[in-house]
């Protein structure tokens, strides 16, 4: 049907100038009505932009944006992909079901999978327990601190550290206030450590050595206070043990409090039937979700992966949780193809999903959910806030990055200059991110942002006609 509306529309305008050319002479004798055919005016032709202007001037427009698309795909590897789409209207494909090398992009991925399968209002509790209860305020033996998996967990000078402020994060601060209100002042033993809610692998066997000697990522654990770091200025140091690190913090904090705690810190797994003396939350697991989005924290994407595992296969481990992440994507029937799932937050250069993927993990948000409001805007949040500070898509362009060596991608929604917006997902590898893969992707989003181009009256009239 659609193919035949410009022809028919044509026609009808062809018709309706013919009538309106035909005249009656009022001075014929009756019975003789003469027909003249007056000429039309030559400032308004038939078919000019004036009469159809959307018929003439959005195929152009289409046209410039796929024009201006193809020289930026051009000037890129043969591992490229990019798709763009104005609602159900796909405008440009490129290999958009192949799979390449995503980076951080793959955090979209694993916020789809952590949405679809756990609530976006639960919480990950972090508790302090005991053998016994306390008695006249003392603790007989140890005090068990328990990782509950929050990735956020961290102490109010380690959140002001971060450049983007107020940082999320879940105070374990308050947690020590939340002992000392449960009466306890002494503590006879240490404060141990329990984090065997997921498994002790500390880093993805298969990630680069450089990412745990470079502090990219601090060690994995349910109980990682800090993001498993004992220091960050002037430079990160990882802690040996994350979960005996995490009771030491929680001893010094006690011991600011007046708590005498009578040994230092250890590891170790709480008895069975401990009596529960405090405990802390973490934010909603949207909150989670959307700031794991927003700055790209790759600690929160890999212990939400591990909680996946055990809440869906038992197993509160990195391999357990990727499966789960490839089983819900099929679920929900997005475009798997080719998808290799190897971690949650794209640090590991053996990840592939395709841009048709996360195209659509971007399409079937909704208007202010968790990965909506996780996405950085150029110029303005999160890991844009420092891009596109001179460009038209300054405010416009709402994304997920992606970098790794030889690796860049982009994937969000455009607010174009024309009233409508886009959604695009692209991927270059292969490229140096700094000196190929961020101009790109200015000129990419430059692209998007104009569309529709639209031509000038000028530009598509007959010659001599339009604005002078």
């Amino acid at each position: 049907m659609r193919r035949h509306l410009l022809p028919a529309i044509l026609a009808v305008l062809c018709v309706s100038s013919t009538v309106a050319a035909l005249r009656v002479d009022p001075g014929a004798a009756a019975g003789e009505a003469v027909v003249e055919v007056a000429a039309a005016p030559a400032e308004a032709p038939v078919l000019t932009p004036r009469r159809v202007p959307g018929l003439l001037a959005q195929p152009v427009g289409t046209a410039r944006l796929v024009q201006a698309l193809d020289a930026i795909t051009a000037a890129t590897p043969d591992s490229t992909c990019l798709v763009v789409t104005e609602g159900a209207r796909v405008l440009y494909d490129r290999q958009a079901e192949r799979a390449l090398v995503p980076a951080s992009g793959m955090k979209l991925v694993t916020a789809t999978a952590v949405l679809a399968r756990l609530g976006p209002e639960e919480r990950l509790r972090t508790s302090v327990v005991a053998a016994r209860a306390p008695a006249g305020g003392v603790v007989e033996g140890d005090l068990w601190l328990v990782g509950g998996g929050d990735p956020v967990l961290g102490t109010a000078p380690w959140a002001a550290s971060f450049m983007r402020q107020p940082a999320l994060f879940t105070p374990l601060e308050e947690l020590a206030d939340r002992v000392v209100a449960a009466g306890v002042r002494q503590v006879g033993g240490r404060v141990v450590g329990d984090d065997s809610r997921y498994d002790a692998v500390r880093y993805v066997p298969s990630w680069p050595a450089r990412y745990a000697t470079g502090n990219e990522i601090g060690p994995m654990s349910a109980l990682a206070v800090n993001d498993g770091f004992a220091a960050w200025e002037p430079a990160h140091v990882p802690f040996d043990d994350p979960a005996a690190g995490a009771a030491g913090v929680l001893t010094d904090l006690l011991r600011q409090r007046g708590v005498v705690v009578g040994a230092d810190a250890a590891a170790g797994r709480a008895p069975a039937g401990a009596s529960a003396l405090a405990g802390v939350d973490s934010p909603p697991v949207a909150d989670l979700v959307t700031e794991m989005l927003r700055e790209s924290d790759n600690g929160t994407a890999e212990l939400l992966v591990k909680e996946l595992g055990l809440r869906v296969a038992g197993v509160g481990s990195t391999e357990a949780g990727r499966s789960v992440v490839a089983e819900t994507l099929s679920s929900l029937d997005l475009a798997t193809g080719g998808l290799v799932a190897v971690d949650g937050s794209g640090l590991d250069p053996g990840n592939r999903v395709s841009c048709q993927l996360l195209h659509d993990t971007l399409e079937v948000t909704g208007d202010g959910d968790p990965v909506d409001r996780g996405l950085a805007v150029a110029g303005a949040s999160g890991t844009l806030a420092k891009r596109f500070l001179d460009s038209p898509a300054r405010g416009l362009l709402r994304g997920k990055t992606g970098s790794l060596r030889g690796v860049a991608s982009l994937s969000g929604f455009v607010a174009t200059q024309g009233g409508t917006e886009l959604t695009f997902s692209s991927i270059f590898n292969g490229i140096d991110r700094f000196d190929e893969g961020v101009p790109l992707q200015d000129s990419l989003a430059t692209a998007l942002v104009r569309y529709p181009d639209l031509p000038t009256l000028a530009e598509i009239g007959p010659e001599g006609y339009g604005p002078d």
